[in-house]
């Protein structure tokens, strides 16, 4: 069965490329287009398509509207398409607050539109958007974290955390849902560089901890912060005299990914073993499987977001089925799960440096 496409875009060059380069896949069809929202209300009613594709700048109502209109009143999987700036970052992780299950870039020049490459990962997009959990893209309002912190010592901790598709979300929820005076936290997301920066910043902001990027200068990994892989940089964990430090990575892709889960687990595995937690969330895809599976077999605890609170079971579900999942969490329950696991493996939260 063909997924059915709508293409919502006031720019008629952006209209036809896209429907020309989604017609192209024999399980896509594009079933029309649309000029603004107002013109997309009504085709949705007519044509009943499967996803959508919004630009978020557009006459008479903005993307934003429309898709926090559209999410309430009659839920489709959208697919954002983002112009590469800045501004549009942070309004692309607005949309995905609201709802969107991803985004693509909107190329700068016409002749990137025609390429295989962005050709591959847009149809990819829609397809996966397709499969979506529309369930568990609701809107979730920030609560402060009332679970209670370990009050263990030792000398080496980490929690990590892998995820891509509905990640920044996901990721969200699990870190308003924990209380800040815990250990370092290192995530690595499938992202494009500029977002992943205003993903930080987001994060920064409505979370309790102290949220960065790593760069290429090793850093001391400290309690109640969060690191982040920058947008085409993988993240490791390196340790150096005992103490452990991040360090972002231009390593050729690993499962066609840059960051890589695999890259991050692996890293931890390597530093500190069976005294990590390690998260696999909502994504597309085996990222990461494998590496987890390893850090499983030397002792580490190994969680996964469950099928139902996942906007895509993929990641978690061949971690599952790979045998490296000591248990599985709805994404409401992970924080306690985590917290559990500090316990178990008596790790102190701490605000000074591993």
């Amino acid at each position: 069965m063909q997924t059915k496409v709508l293409v919502i875009d006031d720019s008629i060059t952006i209209r036809t490329l896209l429907t020309s380069i989604l017609d192209k896949h024999p399980n896509i069809k594009v079933v029309g287009t649309a000029v603004d929202p107002y013109d997309a209300r009504e085709k949705i009613k007519q044509l009943n398509p499967d996803v959508l594709t919004l630009d978020i700048e557009m006459p008479k109502m903005n993307g934003l509207e429309f898709l926090s209109n559209l999410m309430r009143l009659r839920p489709t999987p959208v697919v954002m398409v983002s112009t590469l700036t800045q501004h549009g970052a942070d309004i692309t992780l607005q949309a995905l607050e609201l709802g969107a299950i991803d985004y693509v870039a909107k190329p700068q020049n016409i002749d990137a539109l025609s390429t295989d490459l962005y050709g591959n990962m847009l149809t990819e997009k829609v397809l996966t958007a397709a499969k979506a959990n529309l369930n568990a893209t609701s809107p979730t309002r920030s609560r402060p974290a009332t679970l209670v912190a370990p009050k263990t010592r030792v000398n080496k901790r980490i929690i990590a955390i892998g995820a891509s598709t509905g990640g920044t979300e996901a990721i969200k929820e699990l870190l308003v849902g924990l209380p800040s005076d815990i250990p370092p936290i290192v995530i690595a997301q499938h992202i494009r560089p500029l977002f992943s920066t205003s993903f930080a910043n987001r994060l920064d902001g409505c979370t309790n901890f102290t949220v960065q990027e790593v760069d290429e200068v090793p850093r001391p990994l400290l309690g109640s912060h969060v690191y982040l892989a920058p947008g085409g940089q993988h993240i490791k964990v390196l340790e150096k005299r005992g103490q452990l430090f991040g360090v972002a990575s231009s390593d050729a892709e690993v499962n066609r990914h840059r960051p890589s889960v695999e890259v991050l687990f692996d890293s931890v595995n390597q530093w500190v073993g069976n005294e990590s937690v390690a998260v696999m969330l909502t994504g597309m895809g085996r990222d990461g499987a494998e590496g987890m599976k390893r850090l499983k077999d030397r002792g580490g605890l190994t969680l996964s977001q469950n099928q139902e609170s996942c906007v895509i079971w993929g990641m978690p579900r061949a971690a599952v089925e790979l045998g490296a999942v000591c248990s599985e969490h709805a994404l409401k329950d992970l924080p306690k799960a985590i917290l559990n696991g500090l316990v178990m493996r008596k790790l102190k939260p701490s605000k000074e440096a591993v």
